[in-house]
């Protein structure tokens, strides 16, 4: 079993990279300019933003595998683990890499909207590809961020910083939403996968055995990360995923409460309820009428 590299620290990256430390809790690094870090997977206990100018060969992020192209994007939330395959072939880095810790941000607006930030725990093969003129915008975040590091911290400095991170990130998040919209004969693509998904599903004797289909299960047999599963959908649909799943429970329950020979708690349990009264309450929240109500009327 490979060993995991574990980075909690600016200055313990730094000093891996070969580069000074200028502040605590946060750096700013030219990738050509820096050592290549040789371990194969790293555990960061650090946010990190890294853009790839040049091909790397094959990453490894999480469980999958992505072959980055010039102006990529990509993102890390403490606790995630980010490698080099090692077959690949390694070739010197081009493009910068932030690196900050979760205290910077601690009582500042970001740290309050960080969870906001989804495509942080996007897998690597769902990374953000930029246009020359985004490219061009996130290396002048990154320069305004630079800048404030080589000033001397004095009270300024904390709310400077993380204001210009804040900044990089919202557009970041219009920049994914171009890549949605641009992306979008594929994301319907998703969509029609997961109403298959949820057809088969309902079909088989799963509900019985494994209960109601979570968002992390269908995010899992798409082969996507549940939080671009999530956006994706809400995107689509206007809801989220989950609510999306519980309408389709809900379709499949109207059909079978006219089977007069069957209980509301038979129903529930064949659709995957634990307990008969979640299933009534559901039900009564998407359609106004208990389950018993609805067959009556009908």
């Amino acid at each position: 079993m490979e060993e995991i590299l574990k980075i909690d620290s600016v200055a313990h990256y730094n000093s891996l990279r070969g580069c000074p430390t200028k502040h605590p809790l946060i750096t700013v690094i030219d990738l050509a300019d820096a050592q290549v870090i040789t371990a194969h997977s790293i555990n960061f206990g650090l946010y990190v933003i890294s853009l790839k100018e040049l091909h790397l060969g094959q990453l490894r992020y999480g469980r999958s595998h992505y072959d980055h192209q010039n102006g990529s994007l990509f993102f890390l939330a403490p606790g995630q683990v980010v490698g080099v395959h090692p077959g690949a072939e390694r070739s010197l880095p081009q493009g910068r890499v932030l690196i900050f810790h979760p205290d910077l941000i601690k009582g500042t607006s970001l740290g309050r909207h960080m969870q906001e930030y989804s495509f942080f725990s996007y897998d690597a093969n769902e990374a953000l590809h930029l246009s020359d003129k985004e490219k061009g915008i996130v290396l002048g975040c990154f320069d305004k961020i630079e800048d404030e590091i080589d000033q001397s911290i004095d009270k300024h400095s904390k709310t400077l910083i993380t204001s210009n991170i804040e900044l990089l990130l919202n557009y970041c998040t219009r920049f994914y939403d171009r890549q949605f919209f641009t992306r979008d004969d594929a994301n319907k693509g998703i969509l029609e996968k997961f109403e298959q998904l949820l057809q088969s599903y309902f079909a088989s004797d799963k509900p019985q055995l494994e209960g109601l289909p979570s968002v992390a299960y269908c995010a899992e047999a798409l082969h996507l990360s549940p939080n671009y599963f999530g956006d994706v959908i809400k995107r689509e649909t206007g809801r989220s995923a989950q609510e999306y799943i519980q309408l389709k429970v809900i379709d499949m329950a109207k059909e079978r409460v006219f089977d007069k020979y069957k209980s509301v708690s038979e129903i529930a349990y064949e659709l995957g309820f634990k307990y008969p009264q979640h299933f009534t309450r559901l039900f009564k929240q998407k359609t106004g009428f208990t389950p018993n109500n609805y067959r009556t009327m009908n």
